[in-house]
């Protein structure tokens, strides 16, 4: 088993070695050294557009150098590990689960290497909408927001719930959350389009399968650093009373907002907050990116409006498929990549579709794994 190990412990450990060799860890600490420099000027404090860049600069470079020294501690572990295994000791077991554990915290911080975009360190705000078929596709669509919460959780990253209605019997009519983190948009860009279950119904008592569809729709958080001009005279603001979760307090007074933006009829809402002017604030600042996308998607022709990038949510318009009947897998239909633990997925293991977008990307479009069959039926 020593020698199986040994041979699975190579391309690992040059995985790790590329990796570290692309941090250049001398490097990102002459460029943290210039931008403490920068820092210490007075005057950029009174700039947002110049500091907010520079500070998110400073927390990527802090970032990779905790990853360089996490990357060199854990491949040390491995051969304290193997010496140990070659001397009679019988760890056999626990140096696979630390291979394991590095190679995937290897592939994680790859894909990170893989963002380049002026959005990709910003913060994401995910909006999910249940497709046709009522309870079904609300219960699919509360198990998707579910979905995301759980990978933010498992990042290390916080999240804010922006805007929450509850179905009428199960699940959700639509939710907006706020997940914050280094990367957050840049990871989860590729989650945008239709998802689609395959699985028995719990709320039909025939037990027949069927299929359910819900959006998600992921856009950045954008910050003072990139500008968006939002003229007062082209929002309507209109005020409500808050629904859904949110403790006693959030039926009581008309807090919620909802505002619309008239040229383009973008409509965001938040009713998570006490109070009126923080809901306002929250909803101009989902606004903001909501624009922004627009816009972006206007300028690379990928959509002729940012409302047409959700596509329909029905048959033939889904980014990626769960099924758990007849046979259990999970498959973007997009990359191509496939997991067979659909449970793990949907608990927030995401990081196979993210890596396999990131890839594809990069490749300009071409599929980050190939498959011989079809797409699910």
């Amino acid at each position: 088993m020593l020698n199986d190990l040994e041979f699975a412990w190579a391309p690992i450990r040059d995985k790790v070695r590329d990796l570290r060799e692309y941090l250049d860890a001398p490097r990102l600490r002459s460029e943290l050294a210039t931008i403490e420099q920068k820092l210490s000027d007075p005057s950029l404090w009174s700039n947002p557009a110049l500091s907010q860049p520079i500070m998110r600069d400073r927390k990527r470079i802090e970032g990779q150098l905790a990853d360089d020294v996490e990357l060199e501690r854990r491949t040390g572990d491995v051969d304290a590990y193997f010496d140990l295994a070659r001397e009679g000791e019988a760890v056999e077991p626990e140096l696979e689960r630390e291979m394991k554990a590095l190679n995937d915290y290897a592939e994680s911080i790859e894909a990170k290497t893989m963002l380049s975009g002026e959005t990709d360190p910003l913060n994401a705000i995910v909006t999910v909408h249940p497709g046709a078929g009522g309870t079904e596709s609300q219960d699919w669509a509360e198990m998707l927001m579910r979905m995301y919460l759980r990978w933010a959780e498992q990042q290390g990253f916080k999240t804010e719930m922006n805007d929450y209605q509850d179905g009428e019997e199960a699940g959700i009519k639509s939710a907006t959350f706020t997940i914050l983190g280094d990367s957050a948009y840049g990871l989860l860009s590729g989650e945008s389009g239709v998802h689609r279950l395959v699985r028995i119904s719990p709320f039909d008592q025939a037990k027949r399968r069927h299929t359910s569809f819900a959006s998600v729709f992921v856009s950045p958080e954008i910050d003072d650093s990139i500008q968006i001009d939002i003229k007062p005279d082209e929002i309507r603001t209109d005020t409500y009373r808050s629904g859904g979760k949110g403790g006693q307090h959030v039926n009581t007074t008309d807090s919620a907002v909802r505002i619309t933006h008239l040229p383009t009829n973008i409509v965001v809402q938040c009713q998570n907050e006490r109070s009126q002017h923080k809901n306002r604030e929250k909803a101009m600042k989902m606004l903001r990116s909501r624009l922004y996308e627009y816009e972006l998607a206007k300028k690379t022709a990928a959509t002729k409006k940012l409302e047409d990038s959700k596509s329909d949510i029905n048959f033939g318009s889904q980014i990626r498929s769960y099924v758990l009947q007849p046979y259990r897998i999970a498959k973007d239909h997009r990359t191509k990549v496939e997991v067979g633990d659909v449970d793990k997925v949907l608990d927030g293991y995401l990081e196979p579709f993210i890596r396999g977008y990131l890839i594809m990307k990069r490749n300009g479009g071409v599929p980050a794994a190939v498959d011989a069959g079809d797409d699910l039926e």
